[in-house]
């Protein structure tokens, strides 16, 4: 079999959003592009790595464009993002139109190519960053009120990790930390304690750590570098890898990889 021009790849369950996963496939569809809208237990990575194209493409949130660039990175293959999930931070700093998902579809005719850096942690990759403590647990008990359909768990969540007033330790580089919030991310952001800024530029090659500390935190203390070390031997830590719960054996390692993704943009976004 000949590789087709594109494979896309749609999470239908990333956001509540128009256009619906149908209107998107037909508009890929119509540009040429093989899709696949994922099933309930389906492997996007698995399909990602099975699929025989020139170029990959993700429709969906921060959570699930991370497992496909992996596969793009091990590929060697560019990787098309298609805003489709709730926040779209990273579609937002690579130039995208959040709004517009189907306008990105353009980038798999003749995208113009970007070369990004990537972070690693524990050899998991993300694209954003990797957030330890209050907001790490915020994720994971937003997670489980999920299941439990809970209607507002992210709140709960919330009320619930901000009134802990002694929480699990925080260790930056065998270092402990009077910190409510260790951000660590994949280049430069600007940061408000409780809100994720744009970044200016995704090569400079370096991580960023965002410290916020007391109770409840109003500033942050950064400081950067090419990796970081979180956690203490004996432990696991709580963290969110690009938005998702995770919980990982510590200490645990994160680093950067410059220039180590390709992404393709639609051209009048150059």
């Amino acid at each position: 079999m000949w590789p087709v021009p594109g494979f896309l790849l749609v999470n239908p369950r990333a956001g509540n959003r128009q256009p619906s996963a149908e209107e998107l496939v037909s508009e890929a569809s119509a540009r040429g592009v093989e899709t696949h809208v994922l099933q309930e237990g389906e492997d996007a990575a698995e399909l990602a790595r099975a699929a025989q194209a020139d170029v990959l493409g993700m429709a969906g949130g921060d959570g699930s464009i991370g497992p496909i660039a992996d596969v793009a990175v091990d590929r060697s293959l560019p990787l098309v993002v298609v805003p489709f999930g709730t926040r779209n931070h990273f579609a937002r700093d690579i130039g995208l139109d959040r709004n517009d998902p189907i306008a990105a579809l353009d980038a798999f005719a003749g995208g113009h190519e970007r070369t990004i850096d990537i972070g690693r942690v524990g050899g998991r990759l993300f694209l954003n960053n990797v957030s330890f403590g209050l907001y790490a647990r915020l994720v994971h008990r937003r997670e489980r009120h999920r299941r439990r359909r809970d209607a507002f768990a992210r709140l709960r969540a919330l009320w619930l990790a901000a009134r802990e007033r002694h929480p699990e330790p925080v260790i930056l580089n065998g270092n402990p930390l009077n910190a409510r919030l260790v951000l660590i991310a994949n280049n430069a952001y600007e940061l408000d304690v409780f809100n994720i800024g744009e970044r200016e530029r995704l090569d400079e090659g370096r991580l960023h750590a965002y410290v916020a500390e007391g109770w409840w935190p109003r500033t942050w203390h950064e400081r950067a570098a090419d990796e970081f070390r979180m956690g203490a031997p004996g432990r696991r830590v709580r963290a969110a890898v690009d938005g998702e719960p995770v919980v990982l054996d510590s200490p645990v390692e994160l680093r950067v990889e410059p220039g180590a993704l390709r992404v393709l943009v639609p051209p009048e976004r150059e």
